[in-house]
Formats: structure tokens, C-alpha cells, sequence
């Protein structure tokens, strides 16, 4: 288990690299610098994608440790086109998928996921009386479909950007989050639109072109 905190004035001290033990013994200057770079300026962007998809704060910066860890073997292939933010959630995306494989049956990790996200971290839902049933419809959505309006709607992320993290074409996620959107409106059914929700009828149907 790693020891960095979750919360406070900023990311904890980075420790010099060449002083890990995975480290090689001399760690160029400008690799230090990069990562050193990366990390503060998405650590905490990192921990709250995590505290969104995990059950304790401990699991949240195990997942973030690994993450960092992946990113800095591949220091290399790290873009810096402004994409490393996106760069990471896919690494932290794929880490998480790899911590659950043969774990616990969705349906009990949805129950997990929305009793502890309520204690660790808020989120738009709670700004209305039908969190609860936002919730519930939220755990009854299918993974990719769950995954996708978290990076949309909860991590602020626009579709295209969503793509990026996914690793699927812009076009493809366009077309599923119009779905996935329609699914959740189904199963929220009436409390979708009195319980204070925007409405979704900005987003229109995917062309045809796009359904191919």
C-alpha cells in the first residue's frame, strides 16, 4: 500500500527518482524534471478519477501510484501535445481494469461504488433530491456504458477526449454516449425530468454515417 495522502494544500514531495529502488542508478536530469512536471500537474486530476471509480481512499492512491509508476517506465511515450492528462487516464483506466479482473460481481461493486462514492467524494448528482435514483440507474448501466458518462459527466471530459481515454475513434463514442444517455434517461424514466435534470435534448441522434 502506498502512503500518499489523498487530501491537503497540494500533491505530496516527489522523491528523486534516481533514489527508487526500480530506478536505474543514474536517472537523467531532463527525465526527472519531465516526470516531476507530470505528476504535479495531474496528481490530483488523477486521484479524483480514481476516487470515482474505487471503494477507499487506500485503493484510490494505489491506483494513482501505479499509474505514475506505468508512466514513468514509459516516460518516452508520454505525449506532449497537451494530451498527457487524457494519456494517463487510459494507463489509469487500464490499471483499474486489471485490479478488478476476477474480482467482485458488478452487481455487488455497484452497490459498493454508490455507497462509498457518496462518503469520499460529492459529485453533480447531489446537488439534487433524485441522487439516489440517479444512483441506482447509474450501477444498472452496463460498464462501457457507466464508464463513459463518468468521463463525460463527472470528469468533465468532452467526447472526443473521452475517445482519446477509451482508445476507440471520437465518431464510435459519439454514437455510444448518445445510447448510453438514452439508457440512463429510460431508467431514470420520470424522475429524469421533474427531479431537476437537464434535459439531454441539445445532443441530437447520431448520423447514419456514424452508426456504421
Amino acid at each position: 500500500m502506498t502512503s500518499s495522502p489523498v487530501a491537503g494544500s497540494g500533491p505530496p514531495r516527489v522523491l528523486r527518482l534516481a533514489d527508487q529502488p526500480e530506478a536505474p542508478a543514474t536517472v537523467p536530469a531532463a527525465d526527472e524534471v519531465r516526470f516531476r512536471e507530470l505528476f504535479e500537474s495531474n496528481y490530483r486530476q488523477l486521484i479524483g478519477y480514481a476516487l470515482r471509480r474505487v471503494t477507499s481512499a487506500d485503493d484510490a492512491t494505489d491506483l494513482v501510484a501505479d499509474t505514475l509508476l506505468v508512466a514513468w517506465r514509459r516516460l518516452s511515450e508520454v505525449p506532449d501535445d497537451g494530451t498527457e492528462r487524457l494519456w494517463l487516464y487510459g494507463v489509469a483506466r487500464r490499471v483499474l481494469a486489471n485490479h478488478r479482473r476476477g474480482a467482485i460481481r458488478r452487481e455487488r461493486l455497484g452497490d459498493r461504488l454508490r455507497h462509498e462514492l457518496h462518503q469520499i467524494v460529492p459529485d453533480p448528482a447531489d446537488a439534487s433530491d433524485s441522487a439516489v435514483v440517479v444512483r441506482a440507474a447509474m450501477a444498472r448501466l452496463g460498464d462501457d456504458d457507466r464508464e463513459l458518462l463518468m468521463l463525460t459527466s463527472w470528469d468533465g471530459l468532452e467526447p472526443r477526449e473521452a475517445a482519446v481515454v477509451l482508445g476507440v475513434p471520437a465518431r464510435i463514442v459519439r454514437t455510444r454516449l448518445h445510447r448510453a444517455r438514452g439508457r440512463l434517461r429510460k431508467l431514470l424514466g420520470d424522475a429524469f425530468s421533474t427531479g431537476g435534470h437537464e434535459r439531454d435534448d441539445n445532443h441530437p441522434a447520431p448520423s447514419a454515417q456514424e452508426e456504421r
